[in-house]
């Protein structure tokens, strides 16, 4: 498999617009592909980079301005004719404008150039873990989820943040603001922010 950091970023890309999905770079996003006009997607990044851009949709049929782009990894298709893919996240990208053309799905020209560092591996250095933590078990545990918090405790700082603000079920404009999040470490901050508000909502509930 090619190394994440050695792979030549295209100009253009397909865009898959998917409300709620949030990729981040070097995290793994699993998809079911069903319709259509996706699957003929996929066919085509397979034979070419195999790399799609995640943008969540705004509006009608308008579209976030900031996505992420991933490298299918893994894929299988299922006898019904669906393809199941694993996405690892490689780098956000601006879209300049979407591209006319004769594919069923939807494409664009894109700029990397905000994101240069994305292809790196960060750090958090001033993430207040513990806080964090205990913030999480009381969102965890309001919304019914289930977590081995012991595990939860030993995941590195990036790694961690990025598969909450995946899984976490934020709002799509709450998942957008995480996904354009400077660095890792306000990525953390805006995610503690976030639950201490949905703390704060539940606390008026229950009075």
């Amino acid at each position: 498999m090619a190394n994440i950091s050695e792979i030549e970023l295209p100009d253009e890309l397909p865009i898959f617009p998917l409300s709620g999905a949030l990729l981040l770079p070097r995290a793994l996003l699993p998809l079911n592909i069903f319709e259509q006009r996706y699957i003929q997607m996929i066919d085509d990044a397979l034979r070419e980079q195999r790399i799609i851009g995640m943008v969540q949709p705004q509006n009608t049929d308008g579209l976030y301005s900031t996505g992420c782009a991933g490298r299918i990894i893994s894929f299988e298709e299922t006898e019904d004719g669906r393809y199941l893919i694993s996405l690892k996240g490689i780098s956000r990208f601006k879209i300049i404008n979407e591209l006319d053309g004769h594919t069923p799905y939807r494409r664009a020209e894109v700029s990397w150039n905000e994101y240069t560092s994305d292809m790196q591996k960060q750090e958090c250095p001033g993430f207040k873990k513990e806080k964090f933590l205990n913030l999480l078990e009381k969102y965890f545990d309001f919304h019914g989820l289930s977590a081995d918090w012991e595990l939860i405790k030993n995941t590195p700082d990036e790694k961690l943040i990025s598969a909450l603000s995946m899984i976490c079920p934020f709002d799509n404009r709450e998942k957008q603001a995480l996904l354009e999040a400077s660095c890792c470490e306000s990525r953390a901050d805006l995610m503690t922010t976030l639950l201490e508000m949905a703390q704060h909502e539940n606390n008026i509930k229950d009075q």
